[in-house]
């Protein structure tokens, strides 16, 4: 009988087992430590070519995790996000492939200079240690913070949900596959082999100090027991709360399109847009053109008093909809005076998440990405480029909303801290 059976079957002590987790993630990561980057690297391309010889293994374990699924009545958002194909599964690859080209930020010089005492001092990028990352739904989020988390010198206990559980464990022994074939300790990823709730409860407490650094990915009802119980740092966000701001200035085809997107092309992501604000100067030709484009791609809409009279029909839209993150072709449309106006709107009920602004006008757009207080702010872009691939980084384990250490996509330099390295020539402080 495997670990994770007798997990299920009470016949193991999940708290016993959690902590041999740990002991063993931070054994891994005293090795990660000095590895180097070509060492590395080599386990990502690995990891990558064990996805694909190995695909239709991922693509049988996610069967069994949406049949399942399907079973309890999950949402077509959460379906889509459970979902994998073969399309899918080479995305993955790709972007264990993508982290591998990155620079590696351990070692690096973040800076350097002189003192008057001689000294020279130098900050120098380390890893974190031993990273904990509870996560909802995705599956490929195994692949992308296991690939992230070495890459930067750092083993990682990954606890996937329930609806994933098979789908993971597939992804993770190829993930094991590409640490073994490059010579890497296997315990540098590490997967929770239960479903059952007292796990994430252990590595609340910090798994007997073994953890650095807790991230949740995923609802509301998650982050918040994490950042609430968590006994050690956490690293996260409550909702993505995002809005697409149509300015009186903007050009209306192109906010037709950028809305859309930014709603509809997916819709269970943490950047999908949930809230439309439209500038009162245009509301009359710009909402019904915007918002009747989304209603014409399948969307939901509800609206202020000022929507609805110019959308007669629509449903109304009550103060909780300015506050909910739907994850579904659902949107919430308001007519605000101005940027001004959508500021003040984001501004009360926005989750520092991501928000757009479409507009024409170089001089509201600036307005709006000064004083706009999110995380990630675009101009004329939708907001589902709200993603560490997008930026550039490879992959992200999530977008940081808080101000502290990480903000916006959580990519590789993100999880990193830093030491000082000091050379002196026999000083003495007098």
């Amino acid at each position: 009988m495997s670990v994770a059976e007798k997990l299920e079957t009470g016949t193991t002590d999940i708290a016993a087992t959690m902590r041999g987790l740990g002991i063993n993630a931070r054994t891994a990561a005293k090795a990660l430590r000095s590895a180097p980057r070509k060492q590395k690297d080599a386990a990502l391309l690995a990891a990558a070519a064990s996805l694909r010889a190995d695909s239709n293994d991922i693509l049988e374990a996610n069967k069994l995790d949406m049949d399942a699924a399907e079973a309890r009545g999950l949402t077509g958002a959460m379906l889509d996000r459970l979902k994998l194909d073969d399309g899918r599964i080479d995305a993955i690859a790709k972007g264990l492939e993508a982290i591998a080209e990155l620079d590696d930020p351990v070692g690096s010089t973040i800076a350097e200079w002189d003192v008057h005492s001689g000294l020279h001092i130098e900050r120098r990028r380390v890893p974190l240690g031993v990273i904990g990352i509870i996560y909802e739904s995705r599956p490929n989020v195994t692949a992308d913070a296991g690939a992230l988390c070495v890459k930067a010198g750092n083993a990682v206990i990954l606890r996937g949900g329930s609806e994933s559980f098979h789908s993971s464990r597939a992804i993770h022994a190829c993930l094991v596959a590409g640490l073994k074939a490059a010579g890497l300790p296997a315990e540098a990823i590490q997967l929770v082999p239960t479903t059952d709730r007292a796990a994430v409860g252990e590595m609340l407490k910090g798994l007997d100090g073994a953890l650095d650094l807790l991230v949740p990915r995923g609802g509301r009802s998650l982050t918040e027991r994490v950042t609430t119980e968590a006994r050690v740092p956490v690293l996260g966000h409550l909702d993505g709360l995002c809005h697409v701001y149509v300015d009186k200035d903007a050009d209306i085809e192109m906010a037709k399109q950028v809305a859309v997107n930014a709603k509809l092309r997916r819709t269970g992501i943490c950047g999908a847009a949930e809230t439309l604000l439209v500038d009162e100067a245009v509301a009359a030709t710009a909402l019904p053109a915007v918002a009747g484009a989304l209603k014409d791609a399948g969307c939901e809409i509800r609206g202020d008093d000022a929507a609805q009279k110019l959308m007669p029909g629509i449903a109304a839209a009550t103060d909780d909809d300015w506050s909910t993150e739907y994850l579904d072709a659902i949107i919430a449309v308001a007519v605000v005076p101005g940027v001004d106006g959508a500021l003040g709107h984001i501004a009360k009920y926005g989750s520092q998440h991501t928000e757009c602004i479409i507009t024409g006008n170089e001089q509201t757009a600036n307005k709006f990405l000064t004083e706009c207080d999110s995380a990630i702010l675009l101009h004329n872009a939708s907001t589902q480029f709200a993603d560490g691939g997008e930026f550039g980084m490879g992959a992200e384990i999530g977008i940081a909303t808080g101000k502290l250490h990480a903000r916006g996509p959580v990519g590789l330099e993100q999880l990193t801290t830093f030491k000082y390295v000091v050379r002196g020539s026999g000083q003495t402080r007098p």
